[in-house]
């Protein structure tokens, strides 16, 4: 039997990847959150869980981040912490929950089945914010990764 080795250092447990994925996350959420608080986006965040509030939605949007910041951490403890793997790594998770997130399962968690891969205005100011969570997130995981 082989054993796998995250990122050749063995204080890198899966857990710790996590959780500083989680955070970073964190960090990639709350600049995310902002812009979607300037476009007034929130309050359909909310109605993922059936309540239309900005509160609310501040505070799913947040599980979310640090759940997909968690993700995040468990596929990039595997390469080094670099900014290069930052930004590349940040733009794919990005434009991955961009799609995944805002194109398919958003519409279908809120029955707008007819919005699945409708691009317009809002889809597109979407993508600007799930980029900067990515590439937040991935520099905010570096800097936790190297410590």
């Amino acid at each position: 039997m082989s054993a796998v080795t995250v990122n050749s250092d063995k204080s890198n447990t899966l857990a710790r990847l996590a959780g500083q994925g989680a955070i970073g996350g964190l960090a990639g959420g709350l600049v995310f959150a902002v812009m979607m608080a300037m476009g007034g986006m929130l309050p359909m965040v909310g109605m993922l869980v059936g309540v239309d509030n900005s509160v609310v939605g501040f505070i799913v949007h947040m599980a979310i981040s640090a759940f997909i910041g968690a993700l995040y951490g468990l596929v990039a403890g595997r390469f080094p912490p670099t900014s290069g793997n930052a930004i590349i790594g940040g733009l794919i998770n990005g434009v991955f929950w961009w799609v995944l997130g805002a194109l398919v399962l958003m519409p279908l968690f809120l029955g707008m089945n007819e919005m699945i891969f409708v691009i317009g205005q809002p889809q597109w100011m979407s993508l600007v914010g799930h980029i900067l969570y990515g590439v937040v997130t991935a520099f905010a995981f570096n800097v936790l990764a190297k410590r």
